[in-house]
């Protein structure tokens, strides 16, 4: 049990909400462009007449994609409210599809930070967003982030002066922050939220459940990742951690080499579900907790291995839980990796 000497000074902060300065507004090209980065192929992404046989208005986003909305809208979050760490390391990802997001949607980004725990003596800090349609008003996409807080006396004390040293303009990843003065906490207001039912009611064009048996096995899949695709990655999702593409920084950093970004192997991970299902937007949650870097060595491509296994079938709601596999260089990357799927 946590006493009260050792919760974290963030504590009081939980709670604190904000909704991002300016919406974000979906293009197609942003959801090919997502989708290349991702190695995503599923023709929801690219082919209109194949995304509207599937019964959509127009291109749908890859699962993940919500993660290039978050990391603009957490920024100010994390360098004024969760302060006194100098770099963050993600630990798990949730990510609720209500309604897959479509061409046109402008979305609103709400901002929560919803937890913090200490374990270990390691402070787990949880934002959660909340992507609304500004057209409906309904909440379609929900986003669950845990990471890490990470203090100068964990790292290399170089690695601030390296990464200032090859960070873009108007990004700093390894600032740390004091509690300002002046904080002010503000919080959600009370009210009914609207969640759309899209996801949970259409009859999806994924594969049929009656063809469907506990512990079938998904067919293994092989993606390679080279240093390019990181750096492409970074530039198409807004993450400029050089610890993605910079291998001097990534070892002052404690890592063996350059790794991948978690969110980049997840958006491979989904990519690999949506197209055995065949439809991407008949998965309704995709659950992460990573457990070790996928490393991308600048000599050769790095390789991840996806497999799958049902783990439960529910007759009723002709939906299922299957169990996503993730390894590289033999490690598993994902400890635990589970997705809720809806069949036709």
């Amino acid at each position: 049990m946590t006493t009260a000497a050792q919760e974290p000074a963030l504590m009081p902060r939980v709670g604190h909400y904000y909704k991002a300065d300016h919406t974000y507004q979906v293009g197609r090209e942003k959801i090919r462009e997502y989708a290349r980065a991702v190695q995503d192929y599923h023709p929801a992404h690219w082919d209109p007449e194949a995304v509207e046989a599937l019964g959509y208005k127009s291109l749908i986003a890859p699962m993940t994609f919500t993660a290039i909305g978050a990391m603009a809208a957490n920024r100010q979050l994390l360098e004024e409210v969760v302060v006194g760490y100098d770099t963050f390391v993600q630990t798990e990802q949730v990510f609720e599809q209500h309604r897959p997001i479509t061409v046109g949607d402008e979305l609103n980004t709400d901002v929560e930070l919803s937890s913090v725990r200490r374990i270990a003596g390691k402070d787990m800090i949880t934002i959660t967003n909340t992507f609304l349609d500004v057209a409906t008003g309904e909440t379609v996409h929900t986003m669950h982030t845990t990471v890490v807080g990470v203090t100068a006396d964990e790292v290399d004390p170089g690695i601030t002066e390296a990464v200032a040293k090859v960070m873009m303009h108007d990004v700093d990843v390894m600032s740390v922050q004091e509690a300002a003065a002046e904080y002010v906490k503000t919080v959600r207001t009370e009210g009914e939220r609207t969640i759309s039912d899209f996801g949970a009611t259409r009859t999806p064009a994924s594969r049929n459940f009656d063809d469907l048996s506990v512990g079938d096995q998904l067919p293994v899949h092989h993606t390679h990742l080279s240093r390019g695709d990181l750096v492409n990655y970074a530039g198409v999702a807004g993450d400029a951690n050089p610890i993605h593409w910079d291998e001097s920084i990534a070892k002052l950093a404690g890592l063996p080499d350059v790794i991948a970004h978690g969110m980049l192997t997840m958006g491979l991970g989904i990519g690999f579900i949506s197209e055995w299902t065949g439809d991407p937007g008949a998965v309704l949650k995709y659950s992460v907790r990573l457990s070790a870097p996928a490393i991308v060595p600048a000599d050769g491509r790095g390789d991840i291995e996806f497999s799958g296994r049902i783990k439960s079938l529910d007759p009723e709601t002709r939906s299922g839980v299957v169990i996503l596999t993730a390894k590289s260089d033999g490690k598993k990357i994902f400890g635990m990796a589970t997705l809720h799927i809806r069949f036709s």
